[in-house]
């Protein structure tokens, strides 16, 4: 070709030296074949870099803060990475409602050494209470070395004040305290801080247990009316690890035991739930008269385990054979009548029941089922029910 048209040929923009003459600038010949990259030195570092911010020299969008627009930057670091991206969205947890779920399994229950006088007293407490009703014999031995007596001497002392954390449980053994409820969701000063009063907890009552369940904010206010009363308080890691730690196992225990009785099939799994929640569980030894014909019906029996039969008065022989997952009890509720049969446990029995409320609003669905059971011992013997 009659001339080089190569871009900057005569000029210094040759990217790769070449001189006019064909010689490179430092006058050496075939600069092509010696060119020699450079060691990178990239001024636009990666976000992680020391020298990102300034990297780009200058400010992004106009706004007057180096960095990206999405970050942002605190008055003071401390406390934080160099480069924490305070402006990212940031993802909040919570503690399990399962206790076991995130704990320690090498945690041990608290002890507190007690007279004899002491535990007879906080048996006493606790024996009417729901939340310690579905307690194993283990289960409860350690919920009574972990209380603590906790004296209360005069009227008008606030055991718990609404909008606080929770710490501990609280069972009342003696005296009574009034439960107060302010709508603004805290304490207030003045004399009407307290919000109204909504309840009073006598012996044998508790409180304190929504807040550690739940982990929220104490949702009352709880004074002692009189003076001279006690507490036993339970604090809140044993509460979550046993007490709540057995509900759960219960729970999944009725849900598995409810899913083999054929009455129940045709639920939910959620209205399982439901049920398996109401139930409570008792034992009784063979021999025993669970329910009594003529009796007002107050409750409805799922046979956990065991043998039990009904009997009708002038019958010697039983009307109908019960085993594991077998029912009774439902006819008396489901047409508000006396008991028409008595039941006998055959063997040490273990029973479900659930009150007469939960059976009417649970158990809806299933009503028609229940009304088919037929209690006979001969073609000429009447459909009876306990």
């Amino acid at each position: 070709m009659p001339g080089n048209t190569f871009p900057g040929r005569l000029g210094t923009n040759n990217p790769f030296g070449i001189t006019g003459s064909g010689e490179n600038e430092q006058g050496g010949a075939g600069g092509i074949s010696r060119v020699v990259e450079e060691d990178e030195n990239d001024t636009i570092a990666s976000p992680t870099t020391p020298n990102f911010n300034g990297a780009f020299g200058g400010t992004f969008g106009g706004d007057g803060t180096e960095g990206p627009p999405s970050s942002y930057k605190g008055t003071s670091g401390e406390g934080f990475p160099a480069h924490y991206g305070m402006g990212r969205r940031t993802s909040v947890s919570a503690e399990s409602l399962n206790p076991t779920a995130s704990s320690n399994d090498s945690w041990t229950p608290p002890f507190h050494p007690k007279t004899p006088d002491q535990v007879a007293r906080l048996k006493k407490s606790i024996s009417g209470n729901f939340l310690f009703s579905h307690l194993d014999d283990e289960q409860s031995s350690q919920v009574l070395g972990a209380m603590v007596e906790k004296p209360i001497p005069a009227k008008g002392i606030k055991v718990i004040t609404q909008g606080d954390q929770g710490d501990f449980f609280y069972v009342v053994e003696k005296g009574s305290f009034d439960v107060y409820v302010n709508s603004s969701g805290t304490l207030q000063p003045g004399a009407s801080g307290l919000g109204d009063k909504v309840a009073t907890i006598e012996p044998g009552g508790s409180f304190g247990e929504l807040a550690l369940m739940y982990n929220s904010p104490r949702a009352a206010t709880v004074v002692s009316a009189e003076p001279g009363c006690t507490l036993w308080a339970l604090d809140r890691i044993t509460f979550r690890r046993i007490l709540m730690d057995s509900t759960f196992q219960r729970r999944r225990l009725y849900e598995s035991f409810l899913e083999e009785v054929p009455l129940l099939s045709t639920l939910t799994r959620y209205e399982r739930s439901k049920i398996a929640d109401a139930l409570e569980m008792q034992k009784y030894p063979a021999g025993t008269t669970i329910i009594k014909e003529g009796d007002a019906g107050e409750a409805f029996y799922l046979l956990e385990s065991g043998e039990a039969e009904a009997y009708k008065a002038g019958t010697e022989h039983p009307v109908k054979h019960y085993t594991k997952g077998d029912y009774f009890g439902e006819l008396a509720l489901l047409n508000d009548a006396p008991r028409a049969a008595s039941v006998i446990s055959k063997t040490e029995v273990k029973v479900a029941t659930l009150g007469k409320d939960g059976f009417q609003r649970l158990l809806g669905p299933v009503e028609s089922i229940m009304r088919r059971t037929k209690y006979e011992t001969s073609p000429e013997t009447a459909p009876i029910g306990p």
